[in-house]
């Protein structure tokens, strides 16, 4: 597991490109819109219910943490990158939830389950494809999960990727496998989504929901009529997000799972 550990991407250099490529601009915001509406979908009194215990691995910059604390939610938040955990009790800090979430700076191999207990909600969402050894991450997270508890799980979709380098002439770039550039927010490891669902039907989980997450913006390269609102494209991006075969083109796919 030490292996795994070191090799698993760490943010602290990426930060800025992250949140400034992603979070300061609309990707970022389309990327919330699914998965906030997804969790809604699935716990419609989520803003109104009993106090959830939710875990957050692989929290980034925190928004879902945040979100969830501001409901009332008990939230421990996890990043293995110390820059990241700054960045979001920054934003803790200015919404006074600093105190509503435990913090835990460390690889999530690191958590412990008897420490830690179980959770209702189990949030884990651009994580799997940074890691050296993804088949790891769900037998954890169903571990982490309580039973009749909710995971949250995004992954960057290897349709998405070959999809994107057929539009952009990139025919050479397919014949080869892929290899992403160290120092770019793009993840070196995409996945099929049934290489997804292989690892799930292992494990007491069972599919709820599945969406996709930037169906369509992220191919765009020319802007015209609607691209240019977007307002226009965040609704438009929920709306096909949840029809086949769009949600299959997203550049992530989201999933909610039932732990059984």
């Amino acid at each position: 597991m030490a292996d795994s550990i070191i090799n698993d991407r760490n943010f602290d250099d990426l930060i800025e490109k992250f949140s400034r490529k992603v979070y300061a601009g609309l990707k970022g915001d389309i990327r919330l819109a699914v998965i906030r509406r997804d969790l809604l979908t699935i716990l419609p009194n989520l803003n109104t219910s009993k106090r959830l215990r939710v875990l957050d691995i692989g929290g980034g910059l925190g928004q879902i943490s945040l979100w969830l604390a501001a409901m009332g939610h008990e939230v421990t938040y996890n990043d293995m990158s110390r820059k990241m955990l700054e960045a979001a009790q920054e934003s803790a800090t200015d919404r006074g939830l600093m105190e509503s979430i435990h913090w835990y700076q460390c690889p999530y191999q690191s958590l412990s389950r008897d420490e830690l207990g179980s959770f209702d909600i189990v949030l884990c969402h651009a994580l799997i494809e940074w890691l050296a050894k993804p088949e790891d991450l769900l037998r954890v997270l169903s571990q982490f999960t309580a039973e009749s508890g909710v995971l949250s799980l995004t992954f960057y979709n290897q349709k998405a990727l070959v999809y994107r380098n057929l539009i952009r002439g990139n025919f050479k770039v397919l014949e080869n496998d892929f290899v992403a550039d160290p120092g770019s927010l793009t993840p070196h490891t995409p996945f099929e989504p049934k290489q997804i669902d292989d690892w799930i039907s292992d494990l007491p989980l069972k599919k709820l929901k599945s969406s996709g997450i930037r169906v369509f913006h992220d191919y765009v390269m020319t802007k015209r009529g609607g691209h240019n609102d977007d307002k226009a494209i965040i609704e438009t991006e929920l709306k096909y997000s949840e029809i086949e075969p769009y949600k299959w083109l997203g550049r992530y796919i989201h999933l909610l799972l039932l732990k059984n």
